[in-house]
Formats: structure tokens, sequence, C-alpha cells
């Protein structure tokens, strides 16, 4: 899977949760002057500060902790927590579930699952308290029904991604039908084939290629409803994927080609998807020359085969010459050695896994297995990664000494 595509879902919500022509710039410009201004707010000054006060206060706090999340990881997650010391005990819910999820965020993009999911369901329940009728600090009556459930898409994203890097993906499709029936509801349809997309992404990686063929037609049916012509790139990108990872690289380069063409034309839409496009095709070319080349080599060998067949034929033994001695009874070859059998509470694998770990077994880069195995290295990687959470190891050979001693490998 994309990791930065399914993120966009994540964090889809973000910008409802601040005022109108309220500040954000996650490029790090004039955050040093806002932070001068949150400065001045001692312990005392927030004691005697009114309510509009601390509403504003809570909104730059959060906003320092967005513009510091791509680049100063550590100060974005202090703002975080500053803005829930204002917010947690006034029950101002919409600034708890912002603070909670990125907060989630932040430690999900470390691997530290368990504590991104405490996050995450502390910010769900924040937002299931908004929906309850909690009243905000600019709205004593409650919040409005699509605002929350803004809220609620954005942490099914969240969650759901959180499961899929788990490796539980039923449950992970539960968090993203959620998301999807909400987007369906306020006709969404650029959220929708974002979402479809990276479902699609999902099965490719797993090996079901039906789910991701599904997945992708849905994707495509939403960008073309919302008429976006960057969603409809995207879709092809995927049937691209799906194609190239079925080893069809014949109808798998024209989508390619022409998602490239597309991001040729606009480059000043995201780099990371017409690089990892690229790569697609080039996974492409070089498999589709393989191909070619096995092809020749076994019409080569065929041809061989019925020459031999053929000159065998041709031959007549000689009137009275010597019988040909029968052949003798060839010795049984040494039995190949039995596959390992795995140890109790040795963790599962799936077909895909169990190729890469062999692989690494025996010393191969990711590189070298992506070749082997047809896939993109940065899906090796992350295949890697997940590995190394499924057996609590923190490296390579680790993994492989477990492995074997779990009769893995």
């Amino acid at each position: 899977m994309r990791l930065g595509r399914r993120i966009i879902l994540a964090l889809a919500a973000t910008m409802v949760a601040l005022p109108a022509g309220a500040y954000y710039d996650s490029r790090g410009h004039n955050l040093d002057s806002l932070e001068r201004v949150v400065a001045r707010w001692t312990p005392d000054a927030v004691d005697r500060a009114s309510e509009g006060e601390l509403v504003r206060l809570n909104t730059d706090y959060r906003n320092l902790m967005l513009g510091y999340s791509p680049i100063n990881r550590d100060k974005s997650i202090f703002y975080a927590r500053k803005a829930l010391e204002i917010s947690q005990p006034r029950g101002w819910k919409a600034a708890d579930s912002d603070a909670l999820r990125y907060l989630g965020q932040h430690f999900y993009s470390r691997d530290q699952f368990d504590s991104a999911m405490v996050y995450y369901k502390a910010s769900l329940a924040a937002v299931e308290a908004m929906a309850a009728g909690a009243p905000s600090p600019t709205n004593p009556e409650g919040y409005d029904e699509k605002f929350v459930d803004d809220y609620y898409s954005a942490l099914y994203g969240a969650i759901g991604n959180l499961y899929n890097m788990m490796d539980s993906i039923p449950q992970a499709m539960v968090y993203y039908e959620k998301a999807g029936a909400i987007f369906d509801k306020y006709g969404w349809n650029e959220s929708n084939s974002i979402l479809w997309y990276n479902i699609g992404e999902t099965w490719v990686e797993q090996g079901d290629m039906k789910q991701a063929r599904s997945a992708y037609d849905k994707a495509m049916a939403y960008a073309q409803a919302s008429g976006d012509s960057l969603m409809i790139v995207d879709a092809w990108k995927g049937y691209g994927h799906l194609y190239l990872a079925s080893g069809k690289t014949r109808k798998a380069l024209p989508y390619l080609r022409r998602a490239d063409a597309y991001y040729d034309a606009h480059p000043d839409y995201s780099p990371v998807f017409r690089t990892e496009n690229l790569n697609y095709i080039k996974e492409a070319l070089s498999l589709q020359k393989r191909q070619l080349t096995w092809a020749i080599g076994g019409f080569v060998l065929l041809a061989a085969v019925v020459c031999a067949v053929a000159f065998r034929r041709r031959r007549r033994p000689s009137p009275g010459g010597v019988k040909t001695p029968p052949h003798e009874t060839a010795m049984p070859a040494e039995a190949a050695a039995s596959p390992a059998v795995p140890s109790p509470g040795a963790p599962e694998l799936n077909d895909r896994e169990r190729d890469i770990l062999a692989l690494l077994a025996k010393a191969y880069t990711s590189k070298q297995i992506g070749e082997a195995l047809f896939l993109s290295t940065e899906t090796i990687n992350w295949y890697r990664k997940k590995l190394l959470v499924k057996f609590d190891v923190a490296n390579t050979p680790e993994l492989v000494l477990k492995a074997k001693e779990l009769g893995l490998i």
C-alpha cells in the first residue's frame, strides 16, 4: 500500500476544526512569530483569561501543532498537549479530538501502533460526545451534524489505516466502509475515490486481485462522478499497478503511460505519485523484457525437443544387430527436505510474506526481492517493516534467526 495516500484520508478533516480565516501554514512560515504570541501566556495569564481569549489561544496552539507537524515532530506534539491543557478541562470536544488525533498520527508515523490506537480511540470518544450534543465554546447548542460527520470520517480513515498496518485487514475494511458511508451521505466523491484507491492498493498487496479490481473500479466511478481529472489519473495508476502485480504488462503499460503523460503535463501535482508511477513503468518494462526472454528460451527449448524426437524416430535398428540392453532402473533420488513445521505460537503469514521471508533468509536485498517477485522496492520495504512488527524484532538478522527458531524457514 502506498502509505502517503492513506495519511491523506486520516487528515481529511484537519482544517474543519479551525475557525474561518485561522492561521495555518504547514511549511513553517511565521511559526516563530506565532510562538512569540503564545509565549506571553503564562499560567497566571491563562487563569485570568476570558473564554474568548482561551479559544483563541487553543486555536493558536493547534495552528502550531499543524504547522510543525511535517517539519518538527517534537514541537508538534508539545503544542498538541498544550492545546489539550486548555480544551480538556473545559469540555471543548472538537479541539480535544483534533489534538488527540494528531498525537495518534505522530505515534502512527513512528510505528508505535498501540499508543496510536489509544489516542485515536480517545479522539473518537470526543467525537461521539460531540454527536451526543456536547456544547462548543462558540455554539452552546452543540455541533453541526456535517461538522461531526467530517470528524468521524477522518478518524475512521485513520483507524482503518492503523489496522491495515497491523495487518488486521478485516477490521481495517470495517472502518474504511464507515468512512465511505459518510462520503456517500454528502456526495464527497473525491474522498471516496481516494478511499477506494487505497483499498485497491491494500488488496493488491494482499494478493487478492479480484477484490483489488473491484476497489479500483469504484475509485474510477467516484473519480468520474467528481469530474476531477487527477482522481481519474490516480485510478489509471491503480489499474496499472493491478495488472503489473498480475504479470500482465501489456495491459499495465497503457494505463501507466497515460497517467505519466498527465503527471508530466501537471508538474505541480504531487511528484511522489509520478515517481511511483515511473517506478511501475520501469518494473513493467523490465518484466516484459524477462517475459520475452523466457518466451524465446521456451521456443528454442521446444524446438530442440521436437528435433530430438524426430531424430530418434528416424533411427532404425540394424538387422541382426545387437539388442540394446534394457535401461537400468535409476536409484531413487534423495528425498527432498521436508518443509519446516511452524512452532506453536508462530505468527501467521500470508504467501507473499513467506516468499519475502525466504528470500531474506538467503540475504537478498529489497531490490533483488522486488525483481524476483515483480514488486517495487517500496512495497518490499513495507512488507519487511510488517514482518519486523509481527516477529517483534528490531532488524532483519533477528527476524531471520527468530523465523528459523519458530520453524518458518
